[in-house]
């Protein structure tokens, strides 16, 4: 007898998460051109080429799909740093990296329009910081405390050293973005990355 195929009968895994996925796709879209106040379940359904009943299986409701966007974007950001951190190369390149991947994402449409949904809910918040700052700044603290292990820079706590050099990257930029300033172009993000890399190394060495 010949074997059966799926025909119409559950997604497979691997089709459960691509269609996840294109949803998540479809929610940012929708989150980019209509803002939080304009995002709705059927909205994301109608882009995705999905159901409400499937979002509500994946994300639980609204405030999940926007915390399922917060935690992929931070994923993203994370794998882009370890990259960075993991890769062998003179500690001025690997900073540098680590500075223009995060000056990329603090004040690109994404993190700008996520971080807006976070300042409207505790829970948001709270994801953002924990996919966030929480799980990056102890990942690049420990390069750093690695660094000062290896004689090439002189620091005191780990902690203390990402936070100045959390510091002279970002500065007020981020929250200039967020109340409306135009974002810097990958030329400036560029500089700015090298410059706070070139004054944080004077201050550590």
């Amino acid at each position: 007898m010949a074997a059966r195929g799926h025909g119409r009968g559950r997604p497979r895994v691997g089709e459960q998460a691509a269609r996840r996925e294109a949803a998540l796709d479809a929610a940012l879209g929708e989150l980019l051109e209509r803002g939080v106040a304009g995002l709705t379940m059927q909205g994301v359904a109608t882009r995705a080429g999905s159901s409400k009943e499937s979002l509500y299986a994946w994300f639980g409701n609204r405030q999940g799909l926007l915390a399922a966007l917060i935690e992929r974007q931070a994923e993203q950001v994370n794998a882009a740093v370890a990259t960075a951190i993991e890769r062998p190369a003179d500690p001025r390149v690997t900073l540098t990296a680590i500075a223009r991947n995060l000056l990329t994402l603090l004040v690109g449409d994404v993190s700008v329009v996520l971080n807006r949904a976070a300042m409207t809910s505790p829970e948001l918040a709270e994801s953002v910081l924990r996919h966030g700052r929480h799980t990056t700044g102890p990942m690049v603290a420990a390069f750093l405390e690695r660094l000062a292990d290896e004689g090439l820079l002189s620091i005191g706590p780990a902690e203390e050293a990402f936070q100045l050099l959390y510091g002279l990257i970002v500065r007020d930029l981020q929250i200039r973005v967020l109340l409306g300033e135009p974002a810097p172009g990958e030329a400036q993000i560029r500089d700015d990355a090298e410059t706070a890399v070139e004054r944080f190394l004077t201050l550590t060495r």
